[in-house]
């Protein structure tokens, strides 16, 4: 699923101004809103109603959601929800059926209270609490990196979970990038990406290009604004790195983790190591069912700048093929090889061979992949 967000990270990974139906049976999200409320009937039917008018209004598809429509307003109506007597219950029915009929991996129905109806129009602003908790939020997350390391024959390592908001993770990026610049090659770890901000992608990305070599990396479709917005790397002050790029996949990498991928991919820039990504490629918002349900309606799509598609259910499939546990020392002996291949001072030399000697014998520590849940 999309990474989880609060909601001015998730206002940040929007496409565009998202108007949430407040069909009957919609209420304000509140402190008293309870997982565990009884549902009756009547309102069980107003929460699929809402989901349906939800998606036949924003989803990305059109022409693809009617029957998805229909069929959960018709199981409504042949009583399959019955027995989802609760809140909770009922929003794991849905995001059950949702996503076997939908056939969209960033579907998904949850209780979260936080998702407010609003009116049509532009959303409010993020008032200054909230952009100070958010970005308090983003600093306690370390900016979704969890690791830069130094490995053994000055191989940099960048474990990175998520995209946050640019505004808040951009010198987090910096920071890193700069602690990693003097290494001779990069493992960029995205096995436990769940995605986020497009915009913060391509802030990352930019680091990866010389300044002035500027690359067109992906746009966004939104069908609500019926817009497609261009991105670009960017002309960061950060430091650039140029040296030899490996990217880590699994198939727990998804949505924006699988853009990153693509965009090194497809620019030729990186090469993939690992599994074949979650092919979710539909970023979209939540949007309020009632009750404290909310669901997330994918409302853009992306179209790469070189392949002019998607990795939308097909993800993005690496150049090595292996087991996302055994990735990072496949890639690791890979750019340890390539140093001594490329290293001419006879002392230097040495010192890599007897890296890499150690490391084929499985001597050296290297960060161990646990998958997200």
């Amino acid at each position: 699923m999309p990474l989880p967000t609060p909601r001015l990270v998730r206002r940040a990974i929007a496409l565009a101004t998202i108007a949430l139906c407040s069909a009957a049976g919609a209420q304000p999200a509140s402190s008293n809103l309870k997982p565990d409320a009884p549902l009756s009937a009547a309102q069980r039917k107003a929460i699929v109603d809402t989901l349906a008018q939800n998606l036949r209004t924003r989803y990305v598809y059109p022409e693809r959601i009617e029957p998805v429509a229909k069929q959960l307003q018709a199981r409504a109506a042949k009583g399959e929800y019955n027995s989802a007597q609760t809140v909770e219950a009922m929003g794991e029915a849905l995001n059950k059926d949702l996503r076997e009929i939908g056939k969209d991996r960033h579907f998904r129905v949850a209780f979260d209270p936080e998702v407010e109806p609003t009116p049509a129009g532009d959303p409010p602003k993020p008032t200054r609490e909230e952009i100070d908790r958010e970005r308090a939020q983003a600093a306690r997350m370390a900016y979704g990196i969890t690791r830069v390391q130094r490995l053994p024959g000055n191989i940099g390592y960048l474990d990175l979970r998520g995209f946050g908001p640019t505004e808040f993770v951009a010198a987090g990026y910096d920071a890193a990038m700069l602690l990693l610049g003097g290494t001779d090659a990069l493992v960029l770890d995205l096995r436990n990406n769940g995605g986020g901000s497009p915009a913060s992608v391509s802030y990352l990305l930019s680091h990866f290009f010389a300044e002035g070599d500027e690359r067109h990396l992906n746009d966004i479709y939104d069908r609500p604004a019926n817009t497609t917005r261009e991105y670009w790397t960017l002309p960061i002050s950060g430091p650039r790195y140029t040296k030899p790029i490996t990217v880590l996949t699994s198939k727990n990498t998804f949505s924006g983790g699988e853009e990153c991928a693509y965009d090194l991919q497809t620019q030729k820039r990186a090469t993939l190591y690992g599994e074949t990504t979650g092919g979710a490629a539909n970023p979209g918002e939540m949007v309020a069912l009632g009750h404290g349900l909310a669901a997330f309606v994918p409302t853009g799509r992306a179209i790469n700048a070189v392949t002019k598609k998607d990795w939308e259910q097909v993800g993005v499939v690496p150049e090595v093929k292996l087991p996302a546990a055994d990735a990072l020392n496949a890639a690791y002996l890979a750019l340890l090889e390539q140093r001594v291949r490329e290293v001419k001072d006879p002392e230097e030399l040495d010192q890599l061979k007897d890296v890499l000697t150690r490391a084929q014998a499985g001597k050296i520590d290297l960060p161990v992949y646990t998958p997200r849940r």
